[in-house]
């Protein structure tokens, strides 16, 4: 059965990261963009992040330009964006397609491990998923569900 930890992706700073590094952490998987409405979502990831690291979290960001150019900028212009704007401390990846024939391994699987409202197709940017411990998609959520309202979803796989 194929896992998160099965996955390796590339760092927003160019190193190649396998994401077994990961392995017994409640993951949230989350393709961002910086010109979009839901962009403020970012403040409430490092907050999620931030309150619940300690216990087992981690946040994985990553930009994604496919939905209306929302995400024009290089990989050092989208780290320094997070940084300046959000002090995003999560991880964050490099740009990626998350739909289509290019789309990252990693969102191909995360697809069809859940689809959406679209079937298997990502709707918009923010779209997430919730991974549990043992590297098992457990949840998606649309781009209109902010970050705050995960709490409930999160802590349940925290303690699992």
């Amino acid at each position: 059965m194929t896992t998160l930890y099965d996955f390796t992706a590339t760092t927003i700073d160019g190193q190649e990261r396998q994401l077994s590094d990961y392995e017994g952490k409640a993951v949230l998987v989350v393709n961002t963009a910086s010109k979009c409405g839901f962009t403020p979502q970012y403040e409430g990831l490092e907050h999620l992040y931030g309150e619940r690291k300690d216990d087992g979290l981690v946040v994985l960001g990553f930009p994604c330009d496919q939905f209306r150019n929302q995400e024009p900028g290089t990989d050092a212009e989208i780290a320094e964006f997070c940084q300046l704007n959000y002090g995003v401390s999560f991880p964050m990846f490099a740009k990626v397609d998350v739909n289509g024939d290019d789309a990252h391994p990693l969102f191909k699987w995360l697809r069809s491990e859940k689809g959406g409202m679209l079937g298997a197709k990502i709707k918009w940017n923010f779209t997430k998923f919730l991974v549990n411990r043992r590297g098992e998609v457990v949840k998606r959520y649309a781009s209109t569900t902010k970050p705050d309202n995960l709490t409930g979803d999160i802590d349940d796989v925290l303690r699992s």
